[in-house]
This record gives C-alpha cells, structure tokens and sequence, in this order.
C-alpha cells in the first residue's frame, strides 16, 4: 500500500511537468509574437544579451561537475537550523521603505505604503517537478495565504528559482494584484490561469504603473528558458519608483557596464536588492560575486544593500555561507551599508540595524 501510494504520489507530480515547462510564447497569440519581434533584444529567433561584453552561458554541466557536487556536500547547506523570524502584522511605512526577506530572492518591498511581491517562490524545489531538485535549507516564513494584500507583484525571469507555477496560482487565488514580468512570460502566466488583465509585460527600458507605483523594467546580464530551449522570453531588473522613495531589483545577472546608465537614468536608490549567491567560475558572466554586488549597488547610486539569491537553496559549488562573508567583508572595506536578515524579519531602508553575523553558528 506505501508503494502504490508513493507511485501514486509521483504520477500526479509527473502529470504537472508539461505544464510547468511553461509556453513558447511566439506560439501563444499574434499580438505578443510581435511585440516580441520588435524587441531590439530579439535576434535570430531568441533574446539576447545586447551589451557589448561577451556573455558565456552554460551549454551543459562543466567538465567535472558531478563529482565535485558528490564531495563537501555538508559545507554547501547550513549546519544547523537557519533562525527565522514572524514577519511584521503592522501596516507599511507611508513615507519610507522596508523589506521582507523570505529566502532567495523572494521579497516583499513596502514603499511609500505601497507592497511589491519580488520573485516569490514557495515550493519546496525550484524544479518542473517537486520529486527533483534542491531542497529548501529553511521553511518560508509566512504562508502564501496569509500574506497581506499586495499592490504588484514582479518577475525577473522564467528560472525555476525566480518564476514558480504552484506560487503563482495560489496568488491568482488569493490576491488582487497585477503581475509584471519581461516580455514573454505572459505566455507561462496565461497558461497557469493567470487573467490576461492582470499581466503587464514590458521590454527593457519600457514602464507602467501599477498599485500607485511606477515601474520600469530595467536590462540584466542572464537568460531565460524552462527546459531546453533558451531565451525565448526576456530576463530583466526592475525600477520601483514612488514619489519620492526608489527601490531596484537586479533580479538575477552578471555584473556589466549597464548599472550606472540605470543608475544615472533612475537613481538614487533608497534600496538595492542584490544577488550574491550560486556564482561560479564555470559562469561568470550569468551570476555575480559578492563583491560584484558591491560594484552594482555603488554603479547604481544605492544607499543600503540587501543581499538575496543565497542561503535558501544549493545551486552552486561554493560553501553555504561564503557569499554573505564575501559580502560582509567587501562591504566593511568600502564602506558600504548593507542589512543581512534573518528570512521574515524586516528592514527599514532608512533604520537599518547592525549587521549581526547570525549565519555564522551554522558553517
């Protein structure tokens, strides 16, 4: 009985997959395939890295790769609990900006008394299917269902990590928000149930307003797919600009020139939400270093830095903690604010308390 269970188990998650794997969007509507093929970053059938440094992407696992994931697996996952904290029940700040971490690159953003929901992801594996894959290091800190209401939520890309399809119906359930994402992942978001009068996809350098924000999508250095065709929706970084309060999010990218035209075009930032971790020298051009982070946040005129993209799941080779130590560091050295909190506990942009170290009871 346990083992037809367990099969029973795995079909239902199996028979998720294809829809998982999300649409090709020029074969989801005439309207959006010419959007799509009107994008200066549209070339030859996919989306492109338009800046002028070469971009090496991961055409398969490098040389090696298996058996270096078989050997210090306990240096790349916390060694004990990671601390967590019961977000906030009060209302947003009306004139300042706090931040909610979740984990990885979930977060939610208060600006002005306004709420953005960056990147949510609540499964227990960025995977097509939840059998496979990473596991979580920590429990989300708040149920989807009792998140308070927000005003928007935003996408950066189609990742696994970034863009999660049990996530999004449970928000298209339980919220009124709108979605903006970069052109194309409408197509996954239709597809999921996502009403198409709540979907705002933009290009880079195109904006919107939505919940009494605007928002611009902004370039990153990446790519996108969800199985093995590559780069047919666009990745992206997201301007949140209030009245007089502005937030960045670089979503997931390599460090490259284009942070200080942003900057320069969008700035100064309030806050900075910035990606340390799943770096490696066999892709450096798709995910930055710590001290990359750093560059970026300075490029773009930020006052505080708050790290996202590690801690929550093992996507690369470096040890679990190594990032936000980098961080820390390279942050001290060049004098640069920046908040490290625990998943669930908030950020006030403009009351930032010390950095503490709580990561460091658990490497």
């Amino acid at each position: 009985m346990v083992g037809g269970a367990t099969l029973a188990a795995a079909g239902w998650a199996l028979r998720e997959v294809p829809a998982e794997l999300g649409v090709r969007p020029l074969t989801s509507g005439p309207e959006r395939a010419a959007r799509i093929r009107r994008s200066p970053q549209f070339r030859d059938g996919t989306f492109v890295n338009t800046m002028p440094e070469r971009t090496t992407l991961v055409s398969g696992p490098p040389v090696g790769l298996l058996g270096e994931l078989a050997k210090d697996k306990e240096q790349r996952r916390p060694a004990g609990l990671v601390p967590m904290r019961v977000p906030p029940s009060t209302s947003p700040p009306a004139d300042g900006v706090r931040a909610i971490w979740y984990g990885h690159a979930s977060t939610l953003v208060e600006i002005e008394g306004k709420r953005v929901l960056f990147d949510p992801v609540w499964s227990k594996r960025p995977s097509p299917s939840q059998l496979v894959g990473p596991k979580r290091h920590h429990p989300v800190p708040v149920a989807l269902g009792e998140l308070p209401q927000v005003d928007a939520i935003a996408i950066s890309h189609d990742h696994y990590d970034h863009l999660d399809m049990a996530t999004v119906r449970s928000l298209t359930r339980t919220q009124k928000a709108p979605f903006l994402v970069p052109l194309g992942i409408g197509a996954h978001l239709e597809r999921w149930g996502v009403p198409a009068y709540r979907i705002i996809e933009l290009d880079w350098d195109e904006e919107a307003e939505a919940g009494g924000l605007r928002f611009v999508a902004t370039a990153a250095r990446h790519f996108s797919g969800r199985s093995l065709t590559r780069n047919d929706t666009l990745w992206g970084s997201w301007v949140v600009a209030g009245k007089t309060r502005r937030v960045f999010y670089a979503g997931d990218s390599g460090y490259f020139e284009g942070y200080r035209g942003i900057g320069s075009a969008h700035g100064p930032f309030d806050l900075t939400l910035m990606p340390i971790g799943a770096y490696s020298p066999a892709w450096p051009d798709i995910h930055m270093t710590p001290e990359e982070a750093v560059n970026a946040h300075l490029d773009l005129g930020g006052k505080l830095l708050l790290p996202v993209h590690w801690a929550t799941f093992t996507l690369a080779l470096h040890p679990w903690a190594e990032p936000v130590e980098r961080l820390w560091r390279e942050a001290k050295a060049r004098d640069v604010k920046i908040a490290v909190p625990r998943p669930g506990e908030a950020v006030d942009a403009s009351a930032a308390p010390a950095v503490e170290g709580w990561w460091e009871m658990l490497h």
